[in-house]
């Protein structure tokens, strides 16, 4: 790449998904960057309704406004029991994608040290004092990058950390008579057949007759769409919904993974998001991770400069490390294990777990209600295994 007559940039953003728009959002919000110059590139305009992200919480956030839906109960079901959760001091909220980047390019089309490109990022280089990026059509460079393209051959090429996916296709639904309970998400209903997977419908009713239904899988491979979908007209068939029209569709596939992605850091490159293992690898939620995550990186930029010192493995890490461990190699236990979490716990405590804020004897409290065996075994491999 060719330094002549190319733009320079404070921060530069290759992807500008939930992450990089998070960081970026805290970054104004902080007033410590207006000096900056912030270039963010992403193939993907961001002008469609391409996501949902869910979150629990006990307040009012900074996204409160693009919050479309919030339950105070749920629902936790397999093929022997079901059980009502109440939620509370917790709400369970639903953000519709649109919504999001409609917010944050509202709030970055008003600061002129911002600019945002839809191009495809080609290739990336670094040199000892900057780092060069190259697009389909452009060369920039940068003092810092943040890298939220993620790259499945990184983790698919080794086998020391178990690479599962969290896929699902989803259907908007809008029914011609009431089927639904607003008042409660469906988050787990393993009733449905496991084929040997972990396999759950999750369902987000709006009002008592929409819905988005997504039948979700925590195993290695995709299925063929048709299956995701037979899977969603059965389900919608036992709810007793005859006739209905499909609003929206989507589909995706979050790796689910303990693979050290910040072992990729540099000075001045960092990972960030799902290419930066901020997905919680045992449950696939990215939203409040990120959430988490972009506060403490902006804080962390204000302090140092190199990437390198910015992630901390935590004792979560090797939790999740340890389900995945067991879900890698006996896939159909996904419904025993979580089942066993809700059957009895409170929800409050398995959030507050999930949310990685637990002291150590209330992880125990939630591990203790897991199949003990499986997690010994799990335990024992994984110590003699991973250094």
């Amino acid at each position: 790449m060719s330094n002549s007559q190319m733009k320079h940039y404070d921060y530069i953003f290759t992807g500008a998904g939930l992450s990089a728009l998070m960081t970026v959002c805290k970054m104004i919000q902080s007033g410590k960057f207006h000096d900056k110059s912030i270039l963010l590139i992403d193939e993907n305009p961001k002008k469609t309704n391409d996501r949902t992200w869910c979150f629990w919480s006990t307040n009012n956030t900074y996204w409160q406004e693009v919050i479309s839906k919030q339950w105070d109960f749920a629902l936790f079901a397999n093929k022997n029991f079901r059980r009502d959760l109440d939620l509370h001091p917790y709400q369970y909220n639903r953000i519709r994608g649109l919504d999001f980047y409609n917010q944050v390019f509202d709030l970055l089309s008003k600061q002129d040290s911002i600019t945002f490109l839809n191009q495809k990022v080609v290739a990336i280089e670094e040199t000892e004092s900057h780092v060069l990026i190259k697009t389909n059509s452009e060369s920039f460079s940068g003092s810092k990058l943040f890298n939220s393209i993620y790259d499945s051959k990184k983790t698919e090429s080794q086998s020391q950390y178990p690479v599962l996916q969290q896929h699902f296709i989803g259907w908007s639904v809008k029914t011609t008579t009431p089927a639904f309970n607003p008042g409660q998400a469906t988050f787990m209903d393993f009733s449905v057949a496991q084929k040997g997977n972990t396999r759950f419908m999750y369902v987000l009713p709006t009002t008592e007759n929409e819905a988005l239904l997504e039948y979700t899988l925590f195993s290695h491979t995709p299925l063929k769409q048709q299956e995701y979908e037979n899977e969603i007209q059965n389900y919608l068939e036992k709810l007793g919904v005859k006739d209905y029209e499909i609003v929206e569709k989507e589909k995706g596939s979050i790796p689910m993974t303990c693979y050290p992605f910040w072992e990729a850091n540099t000075k001045n490159i960092i990972q960030i998001g799902t290419a930066g293992g901020w997905t919680k690898a045992s449950t696939g939620y990215t939203f409040k991770n990120a959430d988490k995550k972009s506060s403490e990186l902006v804080a962390f930029l204000l302090k140092k400069r190199d990437f390198r010192q910015f992630h901390k493995k935590t004792k979560f890490w090797f939790y999740d490390l340890l389900l995945l461990d067991i879900l890698d190699r006996k896939n159909e236990l996904g419904a025993t294990i979580f089942s066993a979490l809700f059957k009895k716990e409170k929800p409050t405590l398995i959030f507050k777990f999930l949310d990685e804020e637990t002291s150590l004897i209330e992880d125990l409290q939630v591990i203790w209600k897991c199949p003990k065996g499986l997690f010994i075994a799990a335990l024992f491999r994984v110590v003699f295994k991973i250094k």
